[in-house]
């Protein structure tokens, strides 16, 4: 099968497109032939990490397609059906929190392939409303975000969120589904064009990320702040946020050190939540979430397979809104 495969060197100098094999389903598994993936930072992250010493590996966590295979004792499947792809491996449910969980795409092997095996327990019934484009970016990111925002973040209808960073996947799912769940929505960002894009799809306020926030008089103190940058922006939540707050943390794309300052934390009683991924118990309900609010991933562009190294060439100097698909033929 054609397959992007990493090897031989950290980055994106070590993709390849080239042949793989793919595997015959074991007990317990399903064999799917991927009609579309997405990527993600997390693949960044792991390429970049990898070297000579690591043996090849298919990147890629996002993923949809149908089901040409099924192993032994597998119910509720059958030939033909379309499914999306669960990410995290081994997690059943939200408060069983594994140390550091397990991802498709790293340490096994991806979705930016023809195929992909996999427990049958990591394959859902695709969303009826999504195209296969809009379906192989959902999982990772959505994931990402619906556990951050609700089960982490407990988001009540009326309270004011601050998205630090609007542009990435996490950070576009989390502004469709708070808006969704009648939350008021502030972005920043570097760039006037993503601010303006995320007004357009229902942020009340977008502010420059490296302006004065405390210039904006309208701007009303916030409840939540989803963290996905740390240090560098760190200090200026202090500036907007409101008494009793919750910060959620779920990355740290500015580093992994952080200077907290304390008091600001103690007196105003301020919760640093940390959250990463989702169970399978989430992901069930985030599909629920997206069918039942209609939402539609932001697809920022689509590439053939063989184009998924342009692809990343786009994340990586940080240009999209949104989600970046790979079509599979």
């Amino acid at each position: 099968m054609k397959a992007i495969v990493h090897s031989n060197q950290s980055g994106l100098a070590g993709l390849q497109y080239t042949e793989s094999t793919s595997r015959a389903p074991k007990a317990g598994e399903v064999l799917i032939q991927l009609k579309s993936a997405g990527i993600n930072h997390r693949d960044l992250f792991i390429m970049a990490a990898r070297g000579t010493h690591d043996t090849p590996l298919i990147p890629g966590s996002d993923g949809a397609g149908i089901i040409v295979e099924i192993g032994e004792d597998v119910r509720g499947f059958s030939i033909g059906d379309e499914v999306i792809i669960h990410p995290t491996l081994g997690w059943e449910h939200a408060s069983e929190v594994p140390i550091v969980p397990d991802i498709v795409g790293g340490p096994t092997d991806g979705t930016l392939a023809k195929y992909i095996t996999l427990p049958a327990e990591n394959a859902l019934p695709k969303p009826a409303h999504l195209s296969w484009e809009e379906a192989g970016v959902l999982s990772l990111s959505a994931l990402t975000a619906y556990r951050a925002l609700f089960t982490r973040g407990v988001l009540k209808q009326g309270e004011h969120i601050l998205i630090p960073g609007i542009g990435g996947g996490v950070a576009t799912y989390a502004l469709l589904m708070a808006v969704a769940a009648g939350a008021q929505v502030t972005v920043t960002s570097r760039s006037e064009a993503k601010r303006n894009e995320a007004l357009r799809l229902g942020a009340t306020h977008a502010l420059d990320s490296h302006g004065d926030w405390r210039l904006q008089n309208d701007l009303e103190p916030v409840d939540m702040i989803l963290d996905s940058i740390g240090q560098a922006m760190f200090p200026k939540y202090f500036d907007i946020i409101r008494p009793g707050a919750r910060i959620v943390m779920y990355g740290a794309s500015s580093g992994d050190d952080l200077t907290l300052p304390i008091r600001s934390i103690f007196f105003p009683q301020v919760s640093l939540i940390g959250t990463s991924m989702g169970s399978r118990e989430e992901f069930v309900q985030m599909l629920q979430w997206v069918e039942q609010h209609d939402i539609h991933p932001v697809i920022d562009g689509v590439y053939p397979l063989q184009d998924t190294a342009k692809a990343f060439e786009r994340m990586e100097k940080g240009e999209q809104f949104g989600n970046l698909a790979i079509r599979i033929e």
